[in-house]
């Protein structure tokens, strides 16, 4: 059940930090606006604030909100960490250049959506992908916030694993453990795989 909650919780706030963290990422980057390096700044408070002050910041806020503490508050707070490290990670790959092909396409009769679905989004791809991974991962074995955001019944496998090692490592532990890391090795490695054949292509070509 802990596995699960974590599989769900890291999957949910991936999908959506990975959405608003592009689509904030792309207009921080295009416009220029009032309090815009105000914007700036705070993105990175997140990133260098202490996980258990941040853990205390969200159950205060949760508590004046009185919203019942479960799985939705553990996702709510994994996406208020996870999205500056997508905006970071997609910034990166923004570049004048891009903002040059897109106004030779908008030049060339393209509309704004097809503009951004078929030239703009394959130019950031490697950051959203790097931004997404690293949300998920962040998200997969966070522990400090997740103690203070979780409630009855949505215990994550971090935390689980956590309270186990208190009173010794359980055969349970170690099983799931080896799993894990089978599952992400396998997935690197097909990830290898996928991606020097594709160079391969690519150089054939």
């Amino acid at each position: 059940d802990a596995f699960f909650n974590t599989i769900i919780v890291a999957t949910t706030s991936t999908i959506v930090s990975t959405v608003v963290g592009t689509i904030s990422a792309f207009g921080l980057h295009k416009y220029n606006f009032r309090f815009k390096e105000f914007i700036n700044t705070l993105l990175y408070i997140p990133i260098v604030i202490p996980e258990i002050v941040l853990g205390i910041s969200l159950l205060s806020v949760y508590t004046l909100m009185k919203l019942e503490l479960g799985l939705f508050t553990i996702i709510l707070a994994h996406i208020v960490f996870s999205i500056p490290y997508v905006i970071v990670s997609v910034r990166s790959t923004l570049s004048k250049s891009i903002s040059t092909i897109e106004e030779a396409s908008y030049d060339l009769g393209v509309g704004k959506f097809k503009t951004f679905w078929y030239i703009i989004l394959p130019c950031i791809k490697p950051g959203i992908v790097s931004g997404a991974s690293l949300a998920f991962t962040l998200s997969l074995d966070d522990v400090i916030i997740s103690y203070f955001t979780a409630g009855p019944g949505s215990n994550t496998l971090p935390l689980n694993i956590y309270s186990i090692i208190k009173t010794g490592i359980t055969p349970d532990v170690n099983a799931l453990s080896t799993i894990v890391l089978l599952l992400v090795i396998s997935i690197l490695s097909i990830s290898t795989i996928y991606n020097v054949k594709k160079l391969k292509m690519e150089a054939e070509r």
